[in-house]
């Protein structure tokens, strides 16, 4: 039990960095691998699951959801695209993502859309571990707010879906 509230606390505090926080230099893919696991391993409750490889990132470059990158290195933007990435793609398909991807730049500017985005994810994980913004969730035992939860992940994709990816 010490464990999962010691995980909660981390998960309430964990601090996704910002456009500015990103590296100054660019890094090579096997940095570019270190770099996201050490900022979003957190968000992995199965740690035998990997949260991003090599050849998911050649992969990613390859479908065109991402810029390819300079000379085998990987800047601010492509580390802003693969953390973008590696959290969508726990509930989104890849196609998904790269339309979601298309939509945002279209409206927003990379570095801003990026910092909303972390922004964003911060106060949605806080939310879910926090329960506050839950009407009577107090009154809710685990199981039931696990449940409204799960039912409410669905409803927020299916919004998604309608609203914004099966526009033609």
């Amino acid at each position: 039990m010490q464990e999962q509230e010691n995980i909660e606390e981390k998960l309430y505090k964990h601090h996704m960095p910002r456009w500015d926080e990103l590296p100054d230099i660019e890094l090579y893919l096997d940095q570019v691998v270190n770099y996201l696991e050490k900022h979003l391993g957190i968000y992995v409750a199965n740690k035998e699951e990997k949260i991003i490889t090599k050849t998911m990132i050649n992969n990613y470059v390859k479908q065109e959801i991402m810029p390819a990158p300079e000379k085998k290195k990987y800047g601010k933007t492509h580390l802003a695209y693969l953390i973008v990435i590696c959290i969508l793609k726990q509930v989104y398909s890849i196609n998904d993502i790269k339309r979601l991807i298309e939509l945002t730049i279209q409206n927003f500017e990379l570095r801003k859309a990026y910092n909303r985005f972390c922004t964003n994810l911060e106060v949605s994980v806080k939310h879910a571990f926090s329960k506050k913004e839950i009407q009577n969730c107090e009154k809710m035992t685990e199981e039931q707010y696990l449940l409204k939860i799960v039912v409410q992940s669905f409803s927020n994709k299916l919004y998604v879906e309608f609203k914004f990816l099966n526009k033609e």
